[in-house]
C-alpha cells in the first residue's frame, strides 16, 4: 500500500494497526454497513418497479431513475460488501489488513455513476431526435413512489459518518436517485398540463449533468488515495519544516512520505537526522517526540521514524526536490 520499502516497518508495527485503526475516525463500521444494507434493499426493491412503468410509459426520465436505481442497488450492495470485508484482520499478505476495500468500492462507484449518466444523455439526444409519446399519468405516481423510497434511503444514509468516502458514494448515487424523481415528477406534470414531451429528456440530461460532476468528484478523491498521495489538508513540507523547528534535537527531516490508507487514516514515514553526539537513549526520546507532535498537530497516529546519526543511509540517489536536505 505504501512504499514498497516502508513493508518492513509494517510487520515491526503490525501490533499498531489494529489499535489505531479501529478508534480512528472512521465512525461506527457496524452502523455504516446496516444503514448502507437497509438503502440497497429499498433501492433494490424499488427498481423493478420503476423500469417496468418506465417502458410501459415510454418515460425516459423514469427509465433514466430505474437506470440509476440498478446502478445504486448494485453500487449500495458493494459498500455494503465493503464494510463486511473491511472487518477482516490484516495478514502476513496484506499488513495494512483490508480498509482499503472501502476507497476501491467507492472508486468503482464513481465510475459506475459516470458511464450510467453518459448513457442517458446519449439515449436523452436520440429522444430528442426521435421523439416519443410518454403517458404521463403513469409516470407521476411511479416518480412519487419513488420520491419516498429515495427519501427513506436518504435518510438511511444520513445517519451514517458521512465523511467515509464509502458512505459518500452511497449517498451520491441516492441522491442521485432522488433528482431523477423529481425530474420525472416535473416532467410528467408538464406533460399533463401542456402536452410538450421533449421536456422529459431535456430533464433527464440535466440531472445526468449534476451527478457527473458529483461522479467526477467521488472519481477524483478516492483516485486520490488509491495513487498513494498526500492527504489533501496536509502539507508535507510545512510539516517537514515544523518538525525539523519543533522538536528539540532534531537537525534535519527528510524522505518524507506521506499517505493516506483511507481517507481517515493517514499515515507518515520520514527520515530524522539528530546530533552524532546523541547517545541511543536521546534517539529513542526524540523518536518517541516526533510522534506525540505528530499525533497532537496532524492527527496523524501511525507514524513510522527513522533516527539517523550523520549521512542517510539511503543518500544513493536523486530525490524529489521537497526531500533533500
Amino acid at each position: 500500500m505504501g512504499p514498497g520499502h516502508h513493508h518492513g516497518h509494517a510487520h515491526a508495527h503490525g501490533h499498531g494497526h489494529g489499535h489505531a485503526h479501529g478508534a480512528s475516525r472512521g465512525g461506527d463500521p457496524a452502523r455504516n454497513r446496516r444503514r448502507v444494507g437497509i438503502a440497497a434493499v429499498l433501492t433494490g426493491s424499488f427498481m423493478v418497479a420503476e423500469a417496468v412503468a418506465g417502458m410501459l410509459s415510454g418515460s425516459l426520465a423514469l427509465i433514466a431513475d430505474a437506470g440509476h436505481m440498478l446502478a445504486d442497488a448494485a453500487s449500495l450492495s458493494l459498500a455494503w460488501i465493503a464494510f463486511r470485508v473491511a472487518e477482516r484482520p490484516h495478514d502476513w499478505t496484506r499488513t495494512y489488513g483490508f480498509h482499503r476495500v472501502h476507497v476501491l468500492a467507492a472508486y468503482t462507484n464513481g465510475l459506475t455513476l459516470f458511464f450510467v449518466t453518459i448513457a442517458i444523455v446519449v439515449e436523452a439526444v436520440h429522444r430528442l431526435r426521435e421523439p416519443v409519446t410518454v403517458l404521463g399519468g403513469p409516470m407521476l405516481v411511479v416518480a412519487v413512489l419513488g420520491i419516498v423510497v429515495n427519501l427513506l434511503a436518504f435518510a438511511a444514509l444520513h445517519g451514517a459518518d458521512r465523511d467515509n468516502l464509502n458512505i459518500k458514494g452511497a449517498l451520491l448515487h441516492v441522491v442521485g436517485d432522488l433528482l431523477g424523481s423529481v425530474a420525472a415528477i416535473v416532467a410528467a406534470i408538464v406533460i399533463l398540463v401542456t402536452g410538450w414531451s421533449p421536456i422529459d429528456p431535456l430533464l433527464s440530461v440535466v440531472v445526468s449533468l449534476l451527478i457527473l460532476r458529483s461522479a467526477w468528484m467521488l472519481i477524483r478523491d478516492s483516485g486520490h488515495i488509491l495513487l498513494e498521495a498526500a492527504p489533501r489538508e496536509l502539507d508535507v513540507e510545512a510539516m517537514r519544516n515544523d518538525l525539523a523547528a519543533n522538536v528539540e534535537g532534531v537537525e534535519d527531516v527528510h524522505h518524507v512520505h506521506a499517505w493516506s490508507l483511507t481517507q481517515e487514516r493517514p499515515m507518515v514515514t520520514l527520515h530524522a537526522r539528530i546530533s552524532e553526539a546523541a547517545g541511543p537513549g536521546e534517539a529513542a526520546r526524540i523518536s518517541a517526540a516526533i510522534k506525540v507532535h505528530l499525533r497532537a498537530r496532524y492527527g496523524i497516529t501511525h507514524a513510522t521514524v527513522e533516527i539517523e546519526h550523520g549521512e542517510c543511509a539511503d543518500a544513493v540517489g536523486p530525490e524529489p526536490p521537497a526531500n533533500r536536505h
